[in-house]
């Protein structure tokens, strides 16, 4: 039924309307006109503008409008590509937008927290980030870190409203962005936005600006290298055409054509689309990219520690065994019998040892439980008074809370915590103790999760501070179990043949951990390694550990944080799942913290760098199989680039060295242009992963995208095609030699050559595995839409004398254009012999992303 006081949809959406969405803007997205100033201000364009001065200057009218086109239809090709990304981004912001849990209409329900409206009735536990400013109408042991406001790192104890304590009315309310570290509340928004707390002081972090990843720093390094080398390099050519022609508008033009055609200014737009897109394609893989450098890194993956429970398991738990003394239940074995007298207090108080409201899986477990077997008996007390709790620590791996019955005066105590720590409450002798251990001992082998439980009373008014301070009596054991997901053994052998590890860290008992290991596929052989046993480990002791040792059980958060820290020392890269509020340091100190989505606190989620969106372990794999082919096909990219300059640059110097012609102008470099820059951004990002990525070992993480590999093999491809176009060239004016204009006849035909062979450059990088002609043509359409679009406006440039005479060309006879489809394939077939060469050259070599097989790529060197 619904609380009259709870908002209805129709109302909060009349409510969002009129005071805005719940956020902060911290930064603005570029907006339209943003992105189209950008694009218009980059090198590429003004040095168009700058050329088309010169023809001005020099009286073509013609070839300066024909430029102005092109400029027009190359800037909305980089604008598409730009906003695509910007969109892409755009939808990941949307999709990192903090959660609430609300109730609206008596339902409850989570929603975005920028979706809250003044009224709505917000619960908040453990972990949650307080996603706007509220009243506390209800608090249970609430502890809140307003450091964030304050600059106070103790958190501070909140009441509800209604406490009949004289408060300052910070005591009862909940600030907008502060962190529960302790306790549950019940609070109803009284500001969103820029009207809260911490909207007040939002103001501040508007300029922040966002980091650039090392692959960007890198890119610009590079770029900004190159441009000042090709611009003094144009400058040169212009002076030396000038001074050994005395053309100098004609020189000034060869040095901005040179200019235009070394500027790699492709690159920073091309790594801006594979990031962006790159994180876009992992959410609809169900995991979301907080941090971008995290897609780029994903790929030098060595090491995963995983939690075991909701990450190997699919958290859903169910009450398999109850154990009390001699007495036994075993919900398969029974197979729907009555729940035996003796165990009925062993569940009663299981369930009082649980929060009525949860979301946790095991406590939901044993109320399911208890509501199917103690129906209609008197061991199910709604009407009993919750009256404080002792939460789960560190210290103790016990909770306890404090009931008090209609028809009693003493205050009786429920509790249920790891086996151990309950033996320890009820302070039993070695005998007794060693008998429950022998039980849990069974229980766990069978993959069981085994709690005890225990039950006391205390007369006195006033609480003790300390559950030791309770006398608890033993009441038996309960064993839950959390089937593994179908799809984990899987994902596991696929994380072993690309040379991952996988490492369970849990707070289990050793043999329940060892039980879902061998379930999973993990290697349960070499001994296991507990928290005590760690603890009294020094560094190098642990160290010498690692490599021996798969499952870490019964571990405290710090020593999950200690063991993230000493892989990171042996030159791993740790990728780390977490939930709770104690993960987040260890996945801050990981190299990628991947929080999980849908069980998951709101501070884990803040920590990480990865969201599970469905919590799934084979999520986490297919992330690690997108981080490798991000970066091989970045590589494949740039290998691209690299050859398609040579020639370009190689054409732009060598007539001026020779005396001969000018080759390319700048509408040869803007038509070339319409085929690099959507063939490096749209053709590399789309093309699939190839077969053999999981199969190989990660690459080193401090691998560079510009590496030498990479440059020779650019190197290797450009240099033969620029000796290629060079033959083309003088073959053409020797056979043209007694025909009119053989030197644009010449011009034509070594241009035909070079974007078909740019086309066979394209073809042959998308796999450095397969030939070109057999592999993957269908998978990526992009690459024939490109194909066909560049050979149609080639054909029209022939074909159309008014088009022609703009590029300064003259058709070739039929004998010549066929002796150009020759070299085009011959060039194709000199890519494919480069491919081969290294390919064998390398053979069992490792390689990022797991198929490009360099010799830079090997991770031999790792340590």
């Amino acid at each position: 039924m619904a609380d009259p006081c709870d908002l209805t949809d129709a109302v909060a959406r009349q409510r969002l309307a009129q005071d805005g969405p719940n956020e902060v803007t911290v930064s603005r997205p570029r907006s339209v006109l943003r992105l189209a100033r950008e694009v218009a201000s980059e090198p590429m364009f003004l040095l168009l503008a700058a050329c088309g001065s010169i023809y001005l200057a020099l009286g073509d009218a013609q070839e300066a409008l024909m430029l102005l086109g092109f400029v027009f239809i190359v800037m909305g090709l980089s604008f598409v590509q730009q906003r695509r990304s910007e969109r892409s981004l755009e939808a990941l912001r949307d999709l990192s937008s903090p959660q609430a849990l609300v109730r609206r209409g008596g339902a409850m329900r989570r929603i975005a927290a920028r979706e809250l409206v003044v009224g709505d009735m917000v619960l908040l536990s453990e972990g949650d980030r307080v996603p706007a400013d509220m009243s506390l109408l209800d608090a249970s042991n609430l502890a809140i870190d307003e450091s964030l406001l304050t600059g106070e790192s103790v958190p501070v104890t909140k009441r509800a409203l209604a406490s009949e304590e004289a408060m300052a009315a910070d005591a009862w309310t909940a600030f907008s962005g502060t962190l529960v570290t302790q306790g549950t509340a019940r609070g109803r928004v009284t500001a969103t936005g820029a009207r809260s707390a911490l909207g007040r002081i939002g103001a501040s972090l508007a300029g922040i600006a966002a980091q650039a990843t090392p692959i960007q720093r890198e890119t610009r390094g590079v770029v900004k290298g190159v441009a000042i080398g090709g611009l003094a390099l144009a400058a040169a050519l212009a002076a030396a055409y000038g001074a050994l022609r005395g053309d100098w508008l004609q020189g000034l033009l060869a040095g901005l054509t040179l200019a235009m055609g070394i500027i790699p200014e492709e690159l920073p737009m091309v790594l801006a689309l594979f990031l962006g897109l790159g994180a876009w394609r992992l959410v609809r893989e169900k995991v979301l990219a907080r941090s971008i450098p995290a897609v780029e890194l994903l790929g030098a993956t060595t090491v995963l520690c995983v939690d075991k429970t909701g990450t190997l398991t699919a958290n859903r738990m169910s009450v398999r065994q109850l154990r009390s003394g001699d007495a036994r239940y075993d919900a398969l074995e029974t197979k729907g019998a009555a729940l035996q007298e003796e165990l009925h207090p062993l569940l009663e108080y299981a369930v009082l040892a649980s929060h009525r409201r949860t979301f946790d899986p095991m406590e939901s477990a044993i109320a399911e439980a208890a509501g199917q077997w103690l129906a209609g008996t008197e061991h199910l007390h709604s009407d009993w008074t919750l009256i404080d709790d002792y939460p789960l620590s560190p210290e103790l791996l016990a909770m306890s809370r404090v009931w008090r019955s209609p028809d009693q005066r003493a205050f009786l105590i429920a509790a249920k915590g790891a086996p151990e720590a309950i033996v320890d409450l009820c302070h039993m002798d070695a005998g007794r103790a060693g008998r429950i251990a022998e039980q849990v001992l069974e229980m766990a082998t069978d993959g069981l999760r085994v709690l005890g439980v225990a039950c006391g009373t205390f007369d006195a008014d006033v609480l003790p501070g300390l559950q030791h301070d309770f006398d608890f009596r033993f009441l038996g054991l309960v064993g839950l179990e959390d089937p593994v997901r179908a799809d984990v053994p899987q994902a596991i052998a696929e994380c072993r043949a690309a040379g991952i590890r996988v490492v369970m860290m849990t707070g289990d008992h050793p043999a329940t951990a060892i039980a879902v290991a061998r379930q999973a596929g993990l290697s349960a052989e070499a001994p296991v390694m507990t928290g005590v046993e760690m603890a009294s480990l020094a560094d190098e002791a642990l160290a010498a550990r690692l490599a021996a040792t798969t499952i870490f059980c019964r571990v405290q958060p710090d020593q999950k944080l200690r063991l993230v820290r000493a892989f990171r020392a042996q030159g791993d890269v740790v990728a780390m799942t977490g939930d709770g509020v104690n993960d987040a340091p260890a996945l801050k100190a990981a190299d990628i913290g991947v929080a999980m989505g849908a069980r998951g606190t709101e501070v884990a989620r803040e920590a990480a760098a990865l969201v599970l969106l469905n919590d799934d372990f084979a999520s986490l794999v297919t992330a690690i199989r997108h981080g490798r082919r991000v970066f091989a096909n970045l590589r494949k990219a740039i290998v691209f680039v690299v050859a398609v300059h040579v020639p370009i640059v190689g054409l732009s110097i060598l007539p001026v060295v020779f005396g001969w012609p000018l080759l390319l102008m700048p509408v040869h470099i803007l038509f070339l242009q319409l085929i690099i820059d959507p063939a490096c951004s749209v053709v590399f990002e789309a093309e699939p992963l190839e077969e053999s990525a999981m199969k190989v070992p990660p690459r080193r993480p401090d691998q560079r995208l510009f590496d030498s590999a990479v440059l020779v093999r650019g190197l290797w491809q450009g240099g033969v095609l620029l000796g290629m176009l060079l033959v083309t060239y003088a073959g053409a004016r020797w056979m043209a030699s007694l025909e009119a204009g053989r030197d644009d006849m010449a011009r034509t035909l070594t241009f035909v050559v070079l974007v078909l062979s740019n086309l066979g450059l394209i073809q042959s990088n998308r796999s450095w595995e397969r030939t070109a002609w057999h592999g993957n043509t269908a998978s990526n359409r992009q690459f024939g839409w490109i194909a066909a679009g560049a050979v149609a406006v080639l054909c029209a440039v022939l074909t159309v004398p008014a088009v022609g005479r703009l590029f300064s060309f003259v058709m070739p006879s039929p004998l010549l254009l066929a002796a150009g489809l020759g070299m085009a394939v011959l060039s194709m077939l000199w890519f494919e012999c480069i491919k081969w060469g290294l390919r064998r050259k390398v053979r069992g070599n490792a390689s990022p992303g797991g198929a490009v097989h360099l010799p830079a790529n090997s991770c031999s060197s790792r340590r």
